[in-house]
Parts: C-alpha cells; structure tokens; sequence
C-alpha cells in the first residue's frame, strides 16, 4: 500500500512534539461545477518541536502514535518566519 503524504499549514503548536495541520482540498461541486473548499485538521508528530504556526510542512502517515495522533511531520517546506 502507498504511503500517504499531505502538505498543509500548521494552525497550531501549543502541544509538546505535536502540531495540528490545516489541509485544504479543492473539489468541484457534483452538480454545480463550483470549486468547495474543505479543511481537514491533522494532529501531526514532531520530534524535535521545529515546525512553528504559520509553517507550510509535508505529513506522512504513520502507525497510531496517540489515541488521535496518525501523522507525522516529514520536511518544512517553508517558514513562517521567511514570508
């Protein structure tokens, strides 16, 4: 089975090695043709507490690490602090 991979923005980080992760998905409407947009919240893994709020990061899916917890923080992609 392939992993899954997602790329979203940390909304928070007030957790200890834990940051939650907006991922938005754009889909067009069956009927209406109009592009929705729906925002999924992940509780993502980080070891070493890096990623910041504001921070656009790559989650992978990993075994149960928490009773919500599935995620992992794999790369940065780019910072906060940058733009």
């Amino acid at each position: 089975m392939a992993v899954k991979e997602k790329v979203g923005i940390v909304v928070s980080d007030k957790m200890q090695k834990t940051v939650v992760v907006a991922v938005e998905n754009r889909s067009a409407h069956p009927k209406y043709g109009k592009i929705v947009v729906k925002t999924t919240k992940f509780k993502a893994h980080d070891e070493e507490d890096k990623t910041r709020e504001g921070d656009r990061v790559k989650i992978r899916e990993t075994r149960p690490l928490s009773r919500t917890k599935r995620w992992e923080v794999v790369e940065i992609l780019s910072s906060s602090s940058e733009a």
